[in-house]
């Protein structure tokens, strides 16, 4: 007979330190820059997202992610933007498949998908989590996974993160959170 043991907490205020600031996550090494550095070049943050956001102030933003993920390169950029305009938002990085005991305790219908993007409070509580990419994609994704073959899946995905231009994430990741969106 074994025991069913609750796993450990996670000490948020360890993984914060460990994390990597914007800046030294998103560098000209990583192989998909370009994806990246292109996302962040057209991210523009809309006025009603900043307006949104004070009510979480101060707030963290703790991110799964990996430079090989197209999610994470169409939706992370979105995220440093906004807190690089909204003074109280601060936005870090950590690597999945570093932290797989992080991981394991958002995963998506069981999978490690990614990216997640965790609020965080003052105190390092959670606040509410979001991802890994936006509910009306992801149930596009879904439906169309066994019928399309990847590439051109790969293809509509970025033309929807393009049409987009984060509107979708900022809204359902700062609604997650708590705030009111509307």
């Amino acid at each position: 007979m074994t025991d069913l043991q609750t796993p450990p907490a996670l000490e948020f205020r360890s993984l914060w330190a460990e994390a990597l600031p914007w800046s030294a996550y998103a560098q000209p090494a990583m192989k998909y820059w370009g994806l990246w550095d292109g996302v962040y070049q057209r991210a523009a943050t809309p006025d009603w997202a900043i307006a949104a956001a004070q009510p979480l102030l101060p707030l963290k933003l703790l991110v799964l992610a990996e430079d090989w993920c197209g999610d994470a390169a169409n939706t992370v950029p979105v995220l440093a933007r906004l807190a690089e305009r909204v003074p109280g938002i601060d936005l870090r990085i950590l690597a999945r498949d570093k932290y797989p005991a992080v991981m394991d305790r958002f995963l998506t219908r069981g999978t490690r998908s990614i990216p997640i993007a965790i609020g965080l409070d003052a105190d390092y509580q959670v606040l509410g989590h979001w991802g890994p990419r936006p509910e009306a994609l992801q149930a596009w994704v879904l439906a169309n996974k066994d019928t399309l073959p990847k590439d051109e899946r790969y293809a509509e995905i970025r033309r929807w993160y393009a049409r987009d231009r984060g509107e979708t994430t900022l809204r359902e990741l700062l609604t997650a959170l708590g705030a009111t969106t509307d």
